[in-house]
């Protein structure tokens, strides 16, 4: 289905902090008469699951005016946004929000079936919609993705790729009751613990901390792919540091923050995550040997040159 989301998961990394940004203080700038006031900040809840924080929604192009041409996003709407292959595209569209690789062997047939079998007469119009707005999604145009799809929703009541787009585009947006709601439908007509690490980042950002610790539960009972797997003990530890257990949040990343000789994205990531958590519990020095680590592998990471010069490292 819709790409989805390792990758704010514009996020924050393990203990809340941006994985993709600096944290720069908050300034005030002078005005024309004398006057300073604030530059405005970024909301900090959530963000820290596959597809990140939410973004300041973009200006969408008018009709009217003659786009570059591109290619249509698939057929398969099931899963995250296109993945970034750059180290430079990882900045701009940080970490936590890369794409992370389909789990379940589901063919684009297999999403056209289900609709036209659900919607009857009304199939082909109704994937047509659906297909719109997946490539609404693929191409960040979340708003217009969720008015397509929202109706759909009503229309397509037992689609599981309607539902789990509605609630990727949702959270995107920031809406995470909403986004809750829909991926738990998703979660009820597949039995799939594919969007956990999502609902989980849904719950904590409502600070639903008992839900977010049963949500990882059944996800590690589960034991899909590693790169999922690691998603959700990212937004867990997130959740224990939220509730200052520090040392808890720690933990649980430092047992699977092992060195690797060729290690994968999620790695990096989950390695990111643990140097946070450890700078922000004043140990500097193991956090300087994780982003050492990062830097070796990948020096664009994220921000982690930046980061390691913070810790006293050329």
């Amino acid at each position: 289905m819709a790409a989805r989301g390792q990758d704010d998961r514009r996020g924050r990394s393990g203990g809340g902090r941006g994985a993709g940004k600096g944290r720069a203080p908050r300034t005030g700038r002078a005005t024309g008469k004398g006057r300073s006031r604030r530059e405005p900040t970024t909301r900090r809840e959530g963000g820290f699951g596959p597809h990140g924080a939410p973004r300041e929604p973009t200006r969408e192009r008018r009709p009217d005016v003659e786009a570059r041409e591109r290619k249509p996003a698939p057929l398969r709407v099931k899963g995250a946004r296109r993945d970034t292959t750059t180290a430079a595209a990882r900045e701009r569209s940080r970490p936590a929000e890369r794409s992370i690789i389909r789990r379940r062997k589901r063919a684009p047939g297999d999403v056209e079936t289900e609709i036209l079998r659900l919607g009857g007469k009304r199939g082909p119009y109704l994937l047509g919609q659906l297909m719109d707005a997946a490539d609404a999604y693929a191409h960040d145009r979340d708003r217009e993705a969720l008015r397509i799809v929202r109706p759909l929703t009503v229309a397509l009541p037992d689609s599981p790729s309607v539902h789990e787009l509605s609630g990727l585009a949702h959270y995107r947006l920031g809406n995470y009751r909403a986004a809750a709601k829909e991926l738990d439908r998703f979660v009820e007509l597949t039995d799939s613990v594919e969007q956990h690490p999502v609902l989980m980042d849904c719950a904590r950002a409502q600070k639903r901390w008992r839900r977010v610790d049963d949500l990882w539960g059944e996800l590690a009972a589960a034991s899909p792919a590693p790169e999922l797997v690691t998603e959700g003990r990212i937004v867990a530890a997130g959740a224990l540091a939220d509730r200052g257990r520090l040392p808890d949040a720690i933990a649980l990343l430092a047992k699977k923050a092992g060195a690797v000789k060729r290690p994968r994205d999620d790695h990096l990531r989950l390695w990111y995550a643990l140097a946070d958590l450890e700078e922000r519990a004043g140990n500097n020095a193991r956090a300087r040997g994780l982003f050492d680590r990062i830097h070796a592998h990948d020096p664009d990471f994220a921000d982690v040159a930046s980061r390691r010069r913070s810790i006293g490292v050329a």
